[in-house]
């Protein structure tokens, strides 16, 4: 006699009303507000359903056509499948989509590469990179030396003879680019000359610009990077995950041991499925044509916002991603996110270069047009989103103009449903 409650294996989510409460309130607000995060994005349903698959139920361990584990056969088609996709995506020559996030894949990378104690020269988290890659709250920040590079107090972009010089000084083992708050172009090719003059690695985390880099709409880290991370679920519109990409054969151990049994262990084979999934619609044509608009709405947007007075930093965006600087309206990040979600606006507090705040109360919004573009957003809606910020963080107090604002972000969102 089974010892499970009939119905087990039929039920749905009205078997549970609190989660379902939660859930379908998410969903009303994914509809009814607007995402401006840059960490965030909307999948397709394609991507719900493979992330959501009977995928959850099995258990791997090890590469594909190797685990440890058996009755692996579709297992292993899943994976490949997503592998083949990354590598043709990307035009490398190898890949590991097993990491459970962007961070993963990064410590993944610094176990297989790396000595304990070895020096990693990464970006600044105050100056726009990301904490996974050595902020001292972290394993990374724990285990290895980590030397801060930031940016020009002038011009608020990386100088890369100053970064020269402090890799001659320090000489990293490996040379860090990319962040989570940088909304310019690198030198990719400028920075690898720097890392083989130290005898460095060069990796690349391209985690809100890998969107960008498959349609050719930003500068593409190889042939220049040695090793390339980026998640899944930000540009790519894709499921939570990370992956990690690579041309010589001679890291594939490390990087891949790095992985599993470094840092993680079971892969996650629902969300590889995703994986596999948003992999093959960025290989789709129409997938450069969404990333052409994130970059035309992204523009209209600093664009606009600084019409309004609101400093960009570094004065524009090559990315969907952008830093407003709030000090010349007198409020601090942290208040004007509170009243934009009020008014259904999600958006994030964040640290300015040189900022003289905490990260608690920073001078500082991040905004991306990612999300909005997703849901058919075009340079008009942008434009009016940078309208309604700029009212609400000059009146964060006012709370008839935010639920003004709230109804008519309510109505533009009706015009753009997502999941209908």
């Amino acid at each position: 006699m089974s010892a499970l409650h009939p119905g087990y294996f039929t039920e749905g989510l009205d078997a549970d009303p609190e989660l379902a409460a939660a859930i379908r309130g998410e969903i009303a607000r994914q509809q009814d507000g607007i995402e401006l995060i840059a960490s965030e994005n909307l999948v397709s349903r394609l991507v719900l359903e493979a992330q959501g698959s009977v995928l959850t139920n099995k258990t791997v361990e090890g590469p594909a056509y190797g685990r440890y584990y058996g009755g692996a056969e579709f297992a292993d088609a899943v994976e490949a499948l997503a592998l083949e996709r990354a590598k043709r995506l990307f035009g490398c020559r190898f890949a590991n989509v097993q990491p459970h996030s962007g961070s993963n894949a990064n410590a993944g990378v610094f176990f297989g590469l790396l000595g304990l104690g070895d020096a990693i020269l990464s970006m600044d988290v105050a100056a726009g990179g990301h904490i996974s890659h050595g902020h001292p709250a972290t394993l990374t920040g724990r285990d290895y030396r980590i030397v801060r590079y930031g940016v020009s107090r002038a011009t608020e972009l990386v100088e890369l003879d100053e970064l020269h010089d402090l890799a001659l000084a320090e000489r990293p083992r490996m040379i860090v680019a990319g962040g989570s708050a940088y909304a310019r172009a690198l030198d990719f090719s400028a920075l690898r000359g720097i890392a083989d003059e130290v005898g460095a690695y060069l990796m690349v985390d391209m985690a809100h610009v890998a969107g960008l880099v498959a349609t050719g709409l930003y500068p593409h880290p190889f042939p220049h990077a040695h090793v390339v991370t980026t998640t899944t679920y930000k540009s790519l519109r894709g499921a939570r995950g990370g992956l990690i990409l690579w041309n010589d054969e001679a890291l594939s151990r490390g990087i891949d041991g790095g992985v599993f049994p470094g840092v993680q262990g079971s892969v996650m084979l629902h969300a590889v499925a995703g994986k596999a999934a948003c992999l093959g619609e960025a290989l789709r044509p129409e997938f450069r044509a969404y990333n052409e608009a994130v970059l035309e709405n992204a523009r209209a947007l600093a664009a606009r916002l600084a019409g309004h007075g609101l400093r960009i930093v570094s004065g524009g965006t090559d990315c969907g991603l952008m830093l407003v600087d709030l000090a010349a309206q007198g409020v601090t990040g942290d208040v004007a996110a509170k009243a934009l979600e009020r008014a259904g606006l999600a958006v994030n507090k964040n640290q300015i270069p040189f900022d003289p705040r905490p990260p608690e109360a920073p001078s500082g919004l991040r905004l991306s047009s990612n999300a909005g573009t997703a849901r058919g957003f075009g340079t008009g809606e942008f434009e009016a989103v940078a309208d309604w910020i700029a009212d609400i963080v000059s009146a964060p107090g006012d709370d008839a103009l935010i639920a003004a604002t709230r109804a008519t972000v309510r109505e533009m969102c009706a015009r753009f449903p997502i999941y209908a």
